[in-house]
């Protein structure tokens, strides 16, 4: 089983250090410490276990050191930088791991983008050597490039003449959307394998500084402090520590404090149970701060961000998921009140990042969403995005017994402060923006809404009645795990982000379809494949056809 939690005590591949208000993060990969056996991290290529604990190492500098204003990302290595996904790791493994490793891949650098937007934490890319595919587009996720001018190091992106296969995990989407490369210069850049040096980089704009070689060291200092001047992070003071998650595995699922996740394997649906704060909050920002990891929203986003990846990675065939919440709405809401009143402290707005972060990673997962709102349900404010996530939802009615049905509640953190990767809140995207639609839900924050409120309003899918409540949801989940979860796939991905794209949008669209498509053709994983036959000597064999 994989998991994804670690502590710098346990990296392997990563040195992580401090200095006033600067973080470095030096990749040094040990090439005989890959996640699975069969291939060598050879010349820092990395793998999802290198990734994990870079995913670690930025979460823990976000919340255990608000001193920190800057992050360097480097290599420890001499001239070479990172060679990018390992590629015999590719070649060798299951066409979902593949695409599931270039997901999270993409999220812990698009996690990256977001410290620098919403926290102020800004990221130089220090390279310090030759730097190719997946190394390049790890730095194409900071603010800034700097590169070492040796007449030897070069950046790259060699998928395509090498491999058959992609920039596919932000890479060609990063170059024209955010650096903004002209198309022409993309076109070469991406299609040569030998890279460009620091001159012709940074004219395309593909860099954004570069220092002599004995100039390198102190180019890295005086950039990284001039980033630090843009950030509004605290830069003093006590971190709040990331304590281990505390989790029970067995063959019924996944259990936590807040989260509880049972696995039906004979009907492949997971049922994910949010618990709403229970006992005495704090209620005042020093005892917030005081509760640090085990404050509840924190502690359930790390949770639910847990329970994701854990069922994305290693229950594949668990297709359907089964959203619920159990407690109280007036405990939910009065989180949501300190959340909101207090986000300008820095370790509630790491904690909103938390959130929102773990909701966009449930938004861009493959799975159907269904979201089940029954008497027991607390769907208020954060929790209420759960649903709002969800594919379709089912809310209980009861004609009656109206003052025993269950309710809904609207929070002013409904309204902007979880965006997804389109930029938008759910409410906006659910209603393409339709302003007098959420005029009129504004009006309702704080209020009960009961079944038939909720559905004139939009906020539920289908609202049947005690009588037809079980056999009707019976019958939702039977035809939908009985359709093709490739057609789902696509399904999902092309309903869930309607109205403009973003570069994050297209990003995770082109996983969807470029990389689940360009993975499975002989073309790169074929026993002649550019893939297959990478390193051996041999030549690829390709299909000439045009698809």
């Amino acid at each position: 089983m994989i998991t994804f939690d670690t502590h710098p005590d346990r990296y392997r591949h990563w040195k992580l250090s401090f200095q006033g208000t600067t973080a470095t993060l030096a990749m040094d990969i040990d090439e005989d410490q890959g996640l699975k056996p069969g291939y060598k991290l050879k010349l820092n290529s990395y793998d999802l276990g290198v990734d994990i604990e870079l995913h670690d190492a930025i979460q823990r500098i976000r919340f255990e050191h608000p001193e920190v204003k800057t992050v360097v990302l480097t290599s420890a290595k001499a001239r070479m930088f990172c060679s990018g996904a390992n590629i015999y790791m590719l070649g060798s493994s299951t066409h979902a791991w593949k695409v599931n490793f270039c997901k999270f891949t993409n999220e812990t650098r698009n996690g990256m983008e977001d410290a620098s937007q919403h926290s102020g934490l800004k990221f130089l890319a220090a390279l310090n050597g030759i730097t190719a595919g997946g190394g390049y587009e790890l730095a194409l996720a900071c603010d800034e490039i700097l590169m070492i001018d040796d007449r030897s190091s070069v950046v790259s992106l060699p998928e395509v003449p090498l491999l058959g296969v992609l920039p596919g995990t932000g890479g060609l989407t990063r170059v024209i959307d955010k650096r903004q490369v002209r198309r022409d210069h993309a076109d070469i850049f991406c299609t040569m394998s030998e890279g460009l040096r620091a001159d012709r980089a940074k004219a395309w704009k593909l860099i954004d500084h570069s220092a002599k070689a004995q100039e390198f060291s102190a180019a890295v200092d005086a950039h990284a402090a001039r980033l630090a001047d843009l950030s509004d992070r605290p830069g003093q003071g006590a971190g709040v520590t990331l304590t281990p998650i505390a989790r029970t595995v067995d063959d019924a699922g996944y259990h936590y404090r807040n989260v509880d996740v049972a696995i039906d394997r004979k009907l492949r649906t997971a049922t994910l149970t949010l618990q709403a704060p229970a006992g005495e909050q704090p209620a005042d920002i020093g005892s917030v701060v005081a509760a640090g990891g085990n404050w509840w929203p924190l502690e359930l986003a790390r949770e639910l961000d847990d329970a994701i990846l854990l069922l994305r990675t290693n229950e594949l065939e668990i297709g359907t998921w089964l959203l619920k919440s159990r407690g109280d709405v007036a405990a939910v809401l009065a989180a949501d009140v300190m959340l909101d009143s207090n986000r300008d402290h820095w370790f509630v707005r790491e904690t909103i990042g938390m959130l929102r972060r773990t909701l966009a990673r449930l938004d861009v997962t493959s799975r159907t969403l269904f979201g089940i709102v029954d008497q027991e349900s607390c769907f208020a404010g954060t929790l209420l995005e759960v649903l709002l996530a969800c594919d379709r939802s089912y809310m209980l009615s009861l004609p009656d017994q109206e003052d025993a049905e269950p309710q809904l509640a609207l929070s002013a953190l409904n309204f902007g402060s979880y965006p997804m990767v389109n930029h938008a809140s759910r409410l906006s995207t659910r209603f393409y923006g339709d302003a007098s639609q959420l005029d009129c839900l504004r009006a309702l924050v704080g209020k009960s809404i009961r079944t038939e409120d909720a559905a004139t309003h939009g906020l539920v899918t289908v609202t049947p009645d005690d009588i037809d409540w079980d056999e009707e949801i019976r019958i939702a989940i039977e035809e939908r795990v009985s359709l093709s979860p490739d057609a789902l796939t696509g399904l999902e991905a092309s309903l869930r982000f309607g109205g403009a794209e973003t570069m994050e949008t297209r990003i995770f669209g082109r996983l969807s379809a470029w990389q689940n498509w360009i993975f499975i053709r002989p073309n790169a994983v074929g026993e002649s494949g550019a893939l297959k036959v990478f390193g051996t000597g041999n030549k690829a064999q390709f299909n000439w056809e045009r698809v």
